[in-house]
């Protein structure tokens, strides 16, 4: 047989595309089209209902940036169509290649009661089917107008992303505003045809079953009259059935389906928006659930569950009704897909503890997985807050984008810190976007890397990132994949199914310890300073309330304020989301996560202050107490207690002229040399003699590099930026004060392009650590600024604080794995050492980082570079990224062990608070004996009963036994999961013994203790 398959699929793709979609609506008439615009933001649904309209019609501009605009339509129904399925089509000016990233629509009825969504590839509203002659049809739009931030030419900088500068021209031009007859059976010969195409292609050309498909596609399209499609459609699919129902091989690769939409909680648009498009798009899939009984749909983040609730009380009541038939499934039970490199030890454990309990309260729902999609990178503690929050689950998509390595599994167990294991898939159809088409269902099958042990895998399904769902396009592609011959199966599954499946079919997975490091993304990290310090600000603020309302209710009956912490809490959870605290949204959502940390900050300062004043007693006649919230005892203020300030310590602080210009410190800990270029050249242990800084080198070097990467600016940061580098080494004055005995400072300031730096190196009396203050007035563009320390030390690896311990990185490149670490996260401290001698350096609110080594020609020995990452200036999405004044806190720490590193970490992000009061003292509400065991919080039980709360964990990465004290009497304490139920998942050991509990902590193990006060 002469070979004639180009043939027969190029004459597919034209005669579908010219002729059968045509034919989807034969008939159609105009409807009547009248606008309102609202003047400002949103309003109410009530006001925009009732707004005077004027005409609009099919072709006019409407809609500027981030405007809401009123569409009315109108029409009859002709009585012609009687008995027929009947549609409106309302096309605002889509373009189908963007859903989500573009207007949209959200359409309700002439009672105000939502519809369903409106969006390029959800153009149709259902009228009637039958429908009934001369039947009135009358529709309202709320339209948003939100611009195209990404657009085809991708990373352009545009002022679009913040209405502030975004201009008022109409974005939009209104397109088909018809009503029109639906052509059921035409449709389905679409999806029949698409289906196949779409298989035929990822068939192999020798083989038989493409051969199969090909005739059955050219038998339907001679069945086809091409100026009667309507008529002779079913033939046509008559002669596609004995194809489409040959059954899939025994083998053939099992895929769970399940409705998604991953709607980012704040990106390209601003969290005002976001509260739009998740109601736009549960309408649509609550209406698609009653539709399609097969379709199962799940949606995450329990903040878009509250924010429907809140505003969208009507589509929040059918997502009720769907989740109570397990339908509709709430998935992850995180309060949203945050980041999960930069949020805290206890804000990512509260990420669990407000998602999982929104859950359960809302609709008695427990989720075992964790589910974060589009997470870029996850740390190493992550699996025992997964574990400890009572999930056991995990599902991600992102690390696929790795541009380096490919990931050797689809599913496997993932090891934390603490050895915790988390059963772990990576879906391999590659996307959280998956729309069923024939080239997405092969590549997971050919993909899929656990063939032969493993043959379940898990599709979401559905527009995302901007929101969307799932479409009945997709249900009807899903419907015919769920048994063909040359295709992976399809079935709608909930995650949970899929999981307990996969676990099943493979009880002994491959093992992948510690963090799944995502090679792409890195600059996030970096981007918006300001957010990143707002966060870290709000998560040190929110300790201290709970820790200081928490002693205060016990010891002075003060009111808890449990609604204000839970509010704020979860204010700062929901800005830790993985484009808001990465710095990877537009301008709009920055410059409101500046003010509403700003606003949080105030709030939260209020609380302590009120507490600490309670716990103080009266001002008047009073004396100075020094409240500690760190979980380290210094200035003789417990951990988590106040003493009475004390005097200064006895060895003082001395400085001298250096020979060559510059200055000596001491403070009889350490000898500090900074240069006549305010750099520093030596930093001395005078307990061992030992030097920190290498030789030849000077630390504390600002370090400017070019930053233009090949794409993704915001987001990523490419290794050829080390290419070229320009030491900030000029100096504008250098000076130095002495406030004898307690410090002794050097200022030193400098200017560079369009911007100025201003730097403090302050060593205090009995610290053995260099502080150093930087403040940049910044105004460059596409430029990456950071603070180089190159140690003199020789070592393999350093340890990165992450939630609730740390983590070890090596410090070579051997492999390609670990040359592509070349940017990396830290918390509170990173720490380099050799046996027996250490140094640490510690930060007060940046996170990424980069660690080098070389070999030095003169002497032979290691020089170890860390350098802090500080300000970065892309210009997409937000082109006036970091501009302006920054301020920043970090230490050099000298004969640092990992415990030192640990205690400095906590000290430099937990200032000390003085408060003028007549108690004597203020005595923590609870103590520990052992350093390595660290109180993460202190606070009374969510559920008002009184209990304290207390979590420790251990920090040092060994085992430690310790005794926890309380200064209030002790009735019983129970170890419990991060929801504060009785848990029995600790493998450490916890005794209750008198007024205490004996603890035996595994390395970097977590507990949580929930401690009942006696009474009477």
């Amino acid at each position: 047989m002469h070979d004639d398959r180009s043939l027969v699929e190029s004459r597919l793709k034209r005669v579908l595309e010219e002729r059968i979609r045509p034919a989807l609506y034969p008939e159609s008439v105009p409807l009547e089209v009248t606008v309102w615009t609202a003047p400002g933001e949103p309003v109410p649904v009530a006001e925009g209902l009732a707004a005077p309209r004027t005409p609009i019609a099919v072709g006019d501009a409407w809609g500027a940036p981030w405007s809401t605009s009123w569409i009315t339509v109108a029409g009859t129904v002709p009585e012609a169509w009687a008995g027929r399925t009947v549609e409106a089509l309302i096309d605002l000016g889509f373009d189908a290649n963007m859903p989500g990233f573009q207007c949209e629509g959200l359409v309700y009825r002439p009672d105000g009661s939502p519809v369903k969504g409106l969006n390029p590839q959800n153009q149709w509203v259902r009228i009637a089917a039958p429908a009934a002659g001369g039947e009135q049809v009358l529709l309202h739009v709320e339209a948003a107008a939100n611009p195209v931030i990404l657009d085809y030419h991708p990373f352009l900088p545009t002022e679009l992303g913040d209405k502030d500068t975004a201009g008022d021209r109409p974005q939009y031009k209104l397109a088909r505003m018809d009503l029109a007859v639906f052509d059921e059976t035409v449709w389905q010969l679409v999806m029949d045809l698409e289906v196949l195409g779409e298989l035929m292609e990822e068939l192999p050309v020798d083989g038989a079953r493409r051969w199969d498909v090909l005739r059955a596609v050219e038998r339907s399209l001679d069945a086809i009259d091409l100026q009667d499609v309507n008529g002779t459609a079913a033939a046509a699919r008559e002669q596609l059935a004995g194809v489409l129902a040959s059954p899939a091989v025994p083998s053939a690769h099992r895929i769970s389906a399940v409705g998604h939409a991953h709607i980012d909680s704040a990106w390209l648009w601003p969290l005002r928006e976001t509260v739009r498009k998740v109601a736009r798009t549960t309408a649509n899939m609550t209406a698609l659930l009653e539709d399609e009984p097969d379709f199962v749909y799940t949606m995450s983040q329990a903040q878009q569950y509250a924010w429907i609730k809140e505003h969208r009380p009507e589509v929040y009541a059918r997502v009720k009704k769907a989740v109570a038939e397990g339908r509709f499934v709430p998935a992850g039970g995180m309060w949203v897909e945050s980041d999960t490199n930069m949020p805290g030890s206890e804000a990512m454990a509260r990420q669990f503890v407000h998602g999982k309990r929104f859950f359960l309260e809302e609709f008695g729902v427990e989720n075992q997985e964790a589910w974060l999609p589009d997470t870029f990178g996850f740390t190493g503690g992550l699996p025992q807050i997964i574990r400890n929050a009572g999930s056991k689950w995990l599902l991600t998509q992102k690390i696929s984008w790795s541009q380096v390595n490919k990931f050797p599994h689809h599913t496997f167990l993932w090891e934390g810190i603490d050895g915790t294991r988390i059963f772990t898939h990576f879906p391999p159809v590659d996307t959280y976007n998956c729309s069923m088409k024939g080239k997405e269902i092969a590549h997971a099958a050919r993909n899929f890397k656990d063939k032969g042990v493993a043959r379940h895998s898990i599709a979401p399904t559905g527009w995302g990132d901007g929101g969307g769902g799932t479409t009945r396009e997709m249900i009807a592609k899903a419907a015919r994949l769920r048994d063909l011959e040359g295709s992976a199966t399809v079935r709608w599954e909930r995650p949970a199914e899929f999981f307990e499946k996969a676990e099943a079919e493979y009880p002994n997975p491959p093992v992948w310890v510690g963090e799944l490091y995502l090679e792409l993304h890195r600059a996030t990290l970096t981007s918006q300073a300001k957010t990143k310090q707002g966060n870290r600000r709000s998560e040190n603020l929110l300790r201290e309330a709970e820790l200081w309302c928490a002693t205060a209710a016990l010891r002075t009956g003060l009111a808890y304020p449990y609604e204000e912490l839970d509010r704020i809490w979860k204010t700062v959870l929901l800005h830790q989301f993985h484009d808001i605290l990465p710095g990877s949204s537009i301008a709009w959502v920055h410059r409101e996560a500046e003010a509403t940390y700003a606003a949080l900050g105030e709030e939260l300062e209020a609380l302590i202050e009120r507490a600490q004043q309670a716990l103080a007693g009266d001002r008047a006649g009073g004396h100075e107490l020094v409240f500690n919230g760190a979980p380290h005892t210094r200035s003789a203020a417990p951990a988590g207690g106040a003493a009475p300030a004390s005097a200064a310590p006895a060895d003082g602080c001395a400085v001298t002229a250096r020979a060559g210009g510059g200055f000596v410190l001491e403070n009889g800990l350490l000898s500090v040399t900074v240069d006549g270029e305010g750099l520093v050249v030596s930093a001395v242990d005078l307990a061992t003699g030992r030097e920190t800084v290498a030789p030849g080198e000077r630390a504390n070097l600002l370090q400017l590099h070019p930053d233009f990467p090949n794409m993704w600016d915001a987001w990523d940061v490419d290794q050829f930026y080390r290419n070229s580098v320009t030491d900030l080494t000029g100096v504008d004055a250098l000076t130095v004060s002495l406030a004898a005995p307690d410090a002794v400072a050097v200022r030193v300031a400098r200017s560079f392009g369009s911007s100025t730096v201003v730097q403090t190196l302050t060593l205090r009396a009995g610290a053995r650590r260099l502080d150093i203050d930087t403040e940049v007035d910044w105004h460059e563009t596409e430029k990456f600024l950071k603070a180089a320390f190159p140690l003199d030390v020789h070592t393999e690896r350093y340890a990165a604080e992450t939630q609730f311990g740390h983590l070890y990185r090596p410090t070579h490149t051997n492999t390609s794995w670990e040359a592509a670490k070349f940017e990396a996260c830290n918390h509170r401290f990173v720490h380099l050492d050799e046996p027996g001698w250490g140094v640490a350096l510690v930060t007060a609110s940046t996170y990424g980082h980069d660690v080098t080594r070389t070999v030095r020609a003169a002497d032979g020995g290691t020089t170890t570079t860390v350098r802090f990452s500080l300000l970065r200036a892309p210009r997409f999405p937000d082109p006036q990224t970091d501009q302006g004044l920054h301020r920043f806190r970090h230490a050099l720490v000298p004969g640092a062990g990992i415990a030192d590193a640990v205690r400095e970490g906590y000290l430099i992000s937990l200032p000390e608070r003085r408060v003028t009061g007549t108690a004597d003292a203020v005595r923590p509400l609870v103590e520990l004996d052992e350093d390595a065991l660290v109180v993460s919080a202190v606070k009374l039980a969510d559920d008002g009963s009184g209990d304290v709360v207390v979590r420790v964990y251990e920090a040092n990465g060994g085992r430690a036994r310790g005794r926890l004290t309380t200064s209030f009497p002790l009735a019983g304490a129970v170890p419990c999961d991060l929801l504060e139920r009785p848990w029995d998942g600790t493998r450490g050991s916890v005794t209750v013994s008198g007024d205490g509990v004996e603890l035996a902590l595994r390395p970097f193990e977590l507990v949580t203790l929930r401690l009942t006060a006696a009474t009477g």
